[in-house]
């Protein structure tokens, strides 16, 4: 099934779906593994999967310290790939792949893609990776029948809301706000008039992240977009209480 379909299927059935971001390798890939089996058995719909890298430009200080972390236990792009087709054929959600152009770049584009295709991945968020530089990118995926998931800014017009809109598949990620990952997000009349600029530029499913951490964030969100996003503060909580804390955490967004 088409990301798409599964993701309208699911709306269907709850009021709002969940994706959680992981950093591969941190705090090990072991841990790795119970996170992902708690994310799942809490109901999680959809997960991204960061392969880790030395200048992570769009995430904060939590996500930056477990990309720093991962690298320096030795993590690799080949563990992170093996990893991710692991859990793609253990677990009956959606995964994609996160990762700055920097690696697909030093991969090699095409080989990259072929990699996530022939490890049943959904798809790929490459942050860093404007369209009309990625050309390449966006042709391979197309091939190989991958979503590239494309990113909408608070800052975006709204003529480049429209074009990205034009050229993403899957679902589009909102960024709720200026900056990186981890900082507060203010849950307001702003936020919302963005994201119905976001609604009209694109018939996609609405994902939106940074900075969500309750569920008071997620209710915000009903009505306003399809997916609420996860990913810092399943970080934090990890540091603070272990991994077998993620599961009650997630069940308890909704």
């Amino acid at each position: 099934m088409a990301l798409e379909s599964y993701l309208r299927k699911k709306m269907k059935e709850k009021g709002i779906l969940l994706m959680t971001h992981i950093v591969l390798g941190y705090p090990s890939l072991a841990d790795c593994e119970r996170i992902v089996a708690e994310m799942v058995e809490a109901g999680v719909d959809l997960m991204e999967l960061q392969i880790p890298f030395s200048e992570p430009i769009a995430d904060g200080p939590v996500i930056l310290h477990a990309n720093q972390k991962a690298l320096a236990a030795g993590t690799t792009v080949k563990q992170c790939l093996d990893f991710a087709a692991q859990v793609a054929r253990a677990y009956d959600i959606p995964f994609l792949l996160m990762s700055y152009y920097n690696i697909l770049h030093r991969y090699g584009v095409d080989g990259f893609v072929q990699a996530m295709a022939e490890r049943g991945l959904r798809g790929a968020i490459v942050p860093d990776l404007p369209p009309e530089e990625g050309r390449g990118y966006l042709d391979a995926m197309a091939r190989r029948g991958l979503d590239p998931i494309l990113i909408f800014a608070p800052t975006s017009s709204d003529e480049r809301l429209r074009y990205l809109g034009s050229l993403a598949k899957g679902f589009v990620y909102c960024v709720a706000r200026r900056g990186v990952t981890g900082a507060k997000t203010d849950f307001s009349e702003d936020l919302e008039a963005y994201l119905a600029r976001c609604r009209r530029a694109t018939e996609l499913p609405l994902a939106v992240g940074f900075g969500l951490k309750s569920k008071k964030d997620v209710d915000f969100l009903r009505s306003r977009a399809e997916i609420a996003v996860i990913g810092t503060q399943t970080i934090r909580l990890i540091e603070s209480d272990g991994v077998e804390a993620v599961g009650d955490f997630i069940r308890n967004l909704r």
